[in-house]
């Protein structure tokens, strides 16, 4: 059973099309990357899925659930998924731990908060006030409020951003953890390491629609695209485009009489794939 399910949606705001029949279905237990420039649908579409913003058209199940629906089911629905927004505002005068066991009484079947401390590595900080945590801490608190239900589906929304480079590692470890447990998960991000160390498959989003759902190695043909071979040859660095590399390597080793230099052999990266799709610039 696929835990999303999503066939021609759409949403407009006012002349705006924001979301022009997007299909998606992702399965149980599946890190899923959703990837778009500012203004391609993608937070209207995961807002939809969240059962925050109502469609205009298609057909919307997760968890078997209609996100659209109001009343007792809902809120029966949403002990079920977490969530965890790009930027949130707790009380500030309160505990890492008072916290988490606050937010505990809002599901019917909360994790256990110690467990939860030492899953998202806040062990140590249990004590502390949440306005004196790091930038990383924070995030790992946010982290900690969304799998206190034990969530079925986990929404994360940019959940590195301003991130060191080793919190961020950190913070995808426990991503991993997070897929063991068979916890589903739906990932924005602006990283493309990010989505290429973390996702099972990545969907790319412009204008309102999905331009291609794919592993991110496979991702815009980037597993059978040339590579590109580097060498320096005198004062000049010399590139070939080619299907083939180690014919070429081989030959300016004879060439050469051994050692290449500055020799590089590389495929485009999912970045690289990335802006060639969306046609633009990262943001």
């Amino acid at each position: 059973m696929n835990v999303i399910e999503v066939k021609g949606l759409k949403k407009s705001y006012g002349l705006v099309h924001a979301v022009r029949g997007v299909d998606l279905s992702i399965p149980q237990g599946e890190i899923f990357a959703l990837l778009g420039p500012n203004g391609a649908g993608k937070t209207t579409t995961v807002e939809i899925l969240e059962g925050f913003r109502s469609r205009d058209a298609g057909e919307v199940s997760v968890l078997g659930f209609d996100p659209q629906t109001k009343g007792h089911a809902a809120r029966e629905w949403r002990n079920r998924i977490g969530i965890v927004l790009q930027s949130a505002a707790d009380a500030g005068d309160l505990t890492v731990l008072e916290t988490i066991d606050h937010f505990s009484g809002y599901y019917s079947k909360p994790r256990n908060v110690e467990e939860v401390l030492n899953a998202v590595g806040l062990e140590e900080k249990s004590g502390a006030l949440i306005r004196n945590l790091s930038g990383g801490q924070r995030r790992r608190l946010d982290v900690a409020l969304g799998i206190i239900g034990s969530p079925d589906l986990l929404f994360l929304d940019e959940p590195t951003t301003g991130f060191d480079p080793e919190a961020r590692r950190s913070f995808w470890a426990l991503i991993e953890k997070l897929r063991g447990t068979g916890t589903t998960i739906l990932l924005t991000t602006h990283y493309l390491d990010e989505a290429e160390a973390l996702a099972d498959r990545v969907a790319v989003i412009n204008d309102g629609l999905i331009i291609e759902v794919s592993t991110p190695a496979e991702l815009g043909g980037r597993a059978t695209s040339k590579a590109i071979v580097s060498w320096r040859d005198g004062d000049t660095i010399k590139t070939e485009s080619t299907d083939n590399p180690t014919s070429v390597v081989t030959k300016l080793t004879t060439h050469f009489g051994g050692e290449i230099p500055e020799l590089t052999v590389s495929r485009p990266s999912l970045e690289d794939i990335y802006l060639t799709m969306i046609g633009g610039t990262h943001e």
